[in-house]
């Protein structure tokens, strides 16, 4: 069965990086679109990026993110990464993997705190 798994989360100061990991398992990673999510504390989820199919690799992300965040995947560990640079307080969140494969799948999530 399809299962998301993220990991990376943690607590970092303003200004900081993080990694997040999504090991996928139960389908092909690397045929199908894989995204990032979050959701803060009285707020809706919300898209934050996306990695297209096959090795194209092509990416998309939210306004709030561009130039700060990186979504990649390595295919052959079946896993994609987000790379979180110049952390702020509001990305502040649970971070979320999902995937659509004939309905959309999402991990558990992973707590990110940015604070001082």
């Amino acid at each position: 069965q399809v299962q998301l798994v993220e990991s990376g989360g943690g607590l970092v100061q303003p200004g900081g990086s993080l990694r997040l990991s999504c090991a996928a398992s139960g389908f092909v990673a690397s045929r199908y679109a894989m995204s990032w999510y979050r959701q803060a504390p009285g707020k809706e989820r919300e898209l934050v990026a996306t990695i297209n199919n096959y090795s194209r690799g092509l990416s998309s992300y939210t306004d709030s993110v561009k130039g700060r965040f990186t979504i990649s995947r390595d295919n052959a560990k079946n896993t994609v990464y987000l790379q979180m640079n110049s952390l702020k307080p509001e990305d502040t969140a649970v971070y979320y993997c999902s995937v659509n494969v004939v309905r959309r799948y999402w991990g558990q999530g992973t707590q990110v705190t940015v604070s001082s």
